[in-house]
């Protein structure tokens, strides 16, 4: 089902001139009506006026994080605080959150954004969905809740936690589609074998996953224990939160919602632009944001951009699944290696499960990858030889993909510590 017919099938060239009538518009009422923006852009000697083709973008300078910390609370609105309908803020985990704001407009926006993408994994209003998010200041919760409902869809607010009960309401209240991250799905799934169940026993057919960067391997390991179809969809809270991008059935890229998000893919050294189907950093500029435009928003992500027809019959530019975050890469000898690589060599494994973590550190002068993973069945742990044989051949194929080689531990099932969120798979003690 395709929820928006006349903006997600629109021919190329009209929605080009749309996005550069909104972007001349959101431009100028930055200009106009945030000061942050009027003295960025005067520092930068460009004007609204100077916004002529999408190309004149470039000539405006980028928005950041920091800048939205450096603001907080309220220094980037646009609109008084009493049009306000909505506050969100991010975790705020290495300083003060970003708080993020929506007028009724902006949430009209969102809504409709976030039924979008539901609409495109299949979501429709015959569906029960659990939305296993943590609901609060987090956008993914709510963000993905309004959006469903919009179809017509059942919503079990279930948020996240207690994945036993998750695994109780999901079979007793007959479930067809599971909003979470797609680590936390994994974890539903452990649960649920040990508590007894077969994926037979539930109704899930769909599994909405944002919030954390996954492979295909990892996509393909949650259908097999739970027995749905999976989807990616990618949002940032800065922008609007869930809702920018999404995968259709096709499941060949998340497409841009692009008449109320216009994307760029640089590179990130020289932030020049790079051709389609070249990975880059992903920057962002909101065209309908209301309460608070975000311009030129680097997002630090790594993606590639694909203008190809899709089968399903949107005409939307499609971004591939995130790489990485450039500030997610990391460097070890010189190399360098996202954690995605290492996630995508151990979910081709069947003998491992589906949880690991990378330690980097340094000995001496050497840095030193250390990959520790769950072996799918305790009797490796049991067995020497087999055990060994199992930890040479994850090194040897982790040696292929990343080209340097990694510490490799083999540990118990289900002994690595589960996360309801965001997965932390990284350690780098070289930072400390």
């Amino acid at each position: 089902m395709i929820y928006d017919p006349v903006h997600e099938c629109m021919p190329v060239e009209k929605m080009r001139e749309l996005q550069l009538e909104r972007l001349q518009k959101i431009v100028a009422y930055a200009y106009e009506k945030v000061p942050f923006y009027r003295k960025k852009y005067d520092e930068a000697g460009v004007k609204p006026s100077d916004i002529k083709c999408l190309e004149d973008i470039r000539k405006l300078p980028f928005t950041v994080k920091s800048d939205l910390r450096d603001n907080y609370p309220y220094g980037l609105l646009a609109v008084e605080k009493t049009k306000l309908k909505r506050i969100h803020a991010s975790s705020g985990t290495s300083g003060k959150p970003t708080v993020v704001c929506y007028t009724d407009h902006d949430m009209e926006v969102w809504s409709d954004c976030c039924a979008r993408l539901a609409a495109a994994a299949g979501v429709n209003g015959d569906d029960i969905v659990q939305v296993s998010f943590g609901y609060g200041l987090f956008t993914g919760a709510l963000g993905m809740h309004q959006g469903c409902e919009k179809l017509g869809a059942a919503i079990i607010p279930a948020s996240s936690g207690n994945t036993e009960r998750q695994v109780m309401l999901l079979k007793d209240l007959e479930a067809t589609v599971l909003v979470c991250t797609p680590s936390y799905a994994l974890y539903i799934g452990e649960i649920m074998e040990k508590l007894g169940y077969s994926k037979k026993d539930l109704k899930l057919r769909i599994g909405l996953f944002g919030s954390e960067a996954s492979t295909e391997e990892m996509h393909r390991e949650i259908a097999k224990k739970l027995g749905i179809f999976t989807n990616d969809n990618y949002g940032l809270s800065e922008l609007i939160g869930p809702g920018v991008s999404g995968e259709c059935t096709e499941k060949c890229g998340m497409h841009i919602n692009e008449d109320h998000f216009y994307p760029e893919v640089l590179n990130p050294e020289t932030f020049e632009p790079v051709p389609d189907g070249t990975y880059g950093e992903l920057v962002l500029t909101s065209l309908t944001k209301e309460g608070m435009p975000v311009i030129r928003y680097r997002t630090k992500d790594i993606t590639a951009l694909d203008h190809s027809p899709c089968k399903c019959g949107r005409t939307t530019v499609r971004m591939a699944k995130l790489r990485g975050r450039t500030d997610d890469m990391l460097i070890i000898r010189g190399v360098n290696v996202f954690p995605s690589q290492i996630e995508g060599v151990l979910m081709n494994m069947p003998e491992v499960g589906g949880q690991y973590e990378i330690t980097v550190y340094r000995e001496g002068y050497m840095d030193k990858l250390e990959v520790r993973v769950e072996v799918a069945d305790g009797s490796y742990l049991t067995d020497f030889n087999k055990l060994e044989a199992l930890r040479q051949k994850i090194k040897h194929n982790l040696r292929t993909v990343l080209q340097i080689d990694a510490i490799v531990k083999l540990v118990e099932p289900l002994s690595l510590k589960r996360y309801e969120g965001k997965s932390k798979r990284v350690t780098d003690l070289r930072k400390i």
